[in-house]
């Protein structure tokens, strides 16, 4: 993982980010662990857009069963018994939240941040075509591991180079 991310967002800030939104939405005590990351069947990946004078995205993933409980504590109610539209909902919402509060922080001009796309499915990839990966941060809380990932535009020389 680099030093920094682009437009100076260190990985403490993003960390900081991530713990703050957690525990004020779901009310879980996250914190940063060093598990890798790897591909799995049992996945949902949310990710939000932000575009202006810096571009990128930020992605968040975690396990089926992870993300109803997420929807639960969000919600205040028994998680959901299938992945639905409400448990979607939640995690776009919450990938919203850490991409809004990025957005605040990064120091330059003005940042738009897109609605949320949530992939849900078996056996996928996801490829933001011109953005190369910045930082992709595991957090341990006890509903279990999931990622944060940040990724930037490239400039054109280096994505034409590719």
């Amino acid at each position: 993982m680099p030093a920094y991310l682009s437009a100076e967002i260190l990985p403490g800030e993003l960390a900081q980010i991530v713990e703050s939104v957690f525990a004020a939405m779901t009310n879980l005590t996250v914190t940063e662990c060093e598990t890798p990351w790897f591909q799995s069947d049992d996945r949902l990946t949310s990710a939000v857009h932000l575009s202006g004078d810096w571009n990128g995205a930020a992605l968040l993933e975690c396990d089926r069963r992870q993300a109803r409980s997420l929807a639960g504590r969000f919600l205040s109610m028994e998680p959901p018994d299938t992945v639905d539209d409400v448990v979607r909902d939640v995690l776009g919402e919450l990938t919203n939240m850490i991409g809004g509060n990025l957005k605040c922080i990064v120091p330059r001009g003005a940042i738009s941040l897109s609605m949320p796309t949530v992939v849900d499915g078996t056996n996928y990839s996801v490829r933001i075509c011109g953005t190369a990966l910045q930082a992709r941060m595991a957090f341990q809380s006890e509903e279990g591991v999931f990622w944060v990932t940040m990724l930037s535009m490239q400039p054109a020389d280096e994505a034409s180079n590719r």
